[in-house]
């Protein structure tokens, strides 16, 4: 072999060698600037999937807000229906009140109004005016006329009103029971007729 052949074959396979690296060298390049390009899809799908987690944090947070609000209103508008509640309990037990003395007050004229009644005797009154405290059914009350006698029209105050003055010892038969008067049978006190 000759020097010049030998040179030549160096000469080719430093030729190769360099073909070798430069292809390599290019190759790393592209390999290098895929992977730049990958891990830069990477890193933006990763930043919006942190901007939507944000997002949907940011959401849940107004969300939270405006449950604690309602919760807050409801919570006041509890403490208003029990403010209301008992205001009107209370007006209720005051009403009752006023209704109960204007009970008391009504009973007490009526009273008076048989103590002053000439007709109305002490065995007849209702049982807050006797003495003995035998006790009349409110079911006989009914307005008498005012006068010395029990007119036929009208239903005796009590029932022991239909007493006459001469008979005081006969007893009484209550005008509510029969619809009737004891002095005349053929006429309804309530209509006249």
């Amino acid at each position: 072999m000759d020097t010049s052949t030998l040179i030549w074959i160096i000469v080719g396979i430093v030729v190769v060698i360099a073909i070798v690296v430069v292809v390599v060298l290019a190759t790393a390049r592209g390999r290098r600037a895929s992977q730049l390009e990958a891990q830069r899809r990477k890193a933006a799908e990763l930043r919006t999937t942190a901007d939507d987690a944000g997002l949907a944090a940011r959401e849940r947070e107004a969300e939270a807000l405006r449950a604690d609000a309602e919760a807050r209103q409801a919570q006041a508008d509890a403490a208003q229906a029990q403010a209301n509640a008992e205001r009107l309990a209370r007006e209720s037990g005051e009403r009752q009140q006023a209704a109960e003395k204007l009970r008391a007050e009504s009973a007490e004229h009526l009273r008076k109004a048989d103590e002053v009644d000439p007709d109305v005797t002490a065995e007849r009154r209702p049982a807050d005016a006797r003495a003995d405290g035998a006790a009349v059914a409110d079911s006989q009350h009914v307005d008498a006329p005012v006068g010395d006698r029990v007119d036929e029209d009208y239903a005796p105050r009590h029932a022991s009103a239909n007493r006459t003055a001469d008979a005081t010892d006969a007893p009484a038969v209550p005008a509510q029971t029969t619809g009737r008067t004891t002095t005349d049978d053929s006429r309804d006190p309530r209509t006249g007729v």
